[in-house]
């Protein structure tokens, strides 16, 4: 089988002003990094549509999404937090990538792609229910899941985030719902600077402090998450693929390898083909440094494109 490329260039219309670190570059490095590599013809290249009202409405409420589409300007930038800006094309490249997030689990269980890698932006881990910030606006990795188990009546889905940043929209969205695990590792203390503590039993924060390498980091994973993980047995695996962990990431301070995110695509990889028919859906979330964007990115989709 394959694996399933979401892509829009319409999700490199929206930009946040100059020097912004979530820039349109993001995608157009990528894109132009896999068009030299032998990838371009390994992946399955697909073109998202929108997400629906009706599938937005199970993860955000009318209210949020109005007030969303109020604030969009018809020309000029305005800024929902400090540091996350809407300009007029926003919430179609918004759209475009929850939309990605849910079609590309159709594709996953359908049994028309082996897995699939969203490549769109902005980003949404850090979108709660009724709040946008941390330049997310929608929830993908939370729509994708809510839609897996209300369309495709799965009974479990693990979401797993290695961002450097928590996700805490995540965790304020499926927080206590016992169809979904989701197991994170971020740097602590660090932005959000929120939902670390005290969170529900399907929720499995392992905060990071500045600094960790390698060895560190990967044992945290096999001592946190393995044990949950394989006694859940998730019939998915939804990922928060966030490349800001490694070393030569300007907008965090941990010391990780490219080597690290594919071993760490390979480990989900293996719990997927023991509980999950192989079913993977991993969605773009952070990554700043362009070149080990790129190569993270590769990585992770050399490991996914040979299952």
């Amino acid at each position: 089988m394959t694996t399933a490329f979401y892509s829009h260039n319409d999700c490199m219309k929206h930009d946040m002003g100059p020097g912004h670190p979530e820039s349109p570059e993001r995608l157009s490095r990528i894109m132009a990094y896999l068009a030299d590599s032998p990838l371009e013809k390994k992946l399955d290249w697909v073109r998202p549509e929108e997400i629906t009202r009706e599938q937005l409405l199970t993860a955000h409420p009318e209210s949020y999404l109005q007030q969303l589409e109020n604030m969009q300007p018809a020309q000029g930038r305005v800024f929902t937090d400090p540091e996350t800006a809407m300009i007029p094309h926003t919430l179609r490249a918004a759209r475009l990538a929850a939309g990605a997030s849910v079609q590309a689990v159709d594709r996953v269980m359908s049994g028309q792609a082996t897995n699939a890698f969203v490549c769109t932006r902005p980003p949404g881990h850090h979108a709660e229910s009724a709040r946008s910030m941390g330049f997310c606006f929608y929830n993908n990795v939370a729509l994708a899941a809510l839609h897996a188990l209300i369309e495709h009546g799965l009974e479990r889905v693990a979401i797993i985030d290695f961002d450097v940043h928590q996700g805490n929209g995540t965790v304020d969205i499926v927080g206590g719902d016992e169809r979904i695990l989701m197991c994170s590792t971020f740097q602590h203390p660090f932005f959000p600077h929120s939902h670390v503590y005290r969170q529900a039993d399907n929720i499995v924060n392992v905060p990071v402090p500045a600094g960790c390498g390698s060895e560190e980091y990967r044992k945290l994973i096999e001592e946190n998450w393995l044990d949950r993980l394989q006694a859940f047995k998730p019939q998915m695996l939804l990922v928060s693929a966030g490349f800001d962990a490694h070393k030569r990431d300007p907008m965090g301070e941990l010391n990780l390898e490219t080597a690290d995110f594919r071993w760490l695509t390979e480990l989900l990889i293996n719990i997927a083909a023991e509980h999950a028919e192989n079913r993977i859906v991993s969605v773009l979330e952070g990554g700043y440094d362009l070149n080990a964007l790129c190569e993270c990115v590769a990585e992770h989709l050399e490991a996914l494109s040979a299952v």
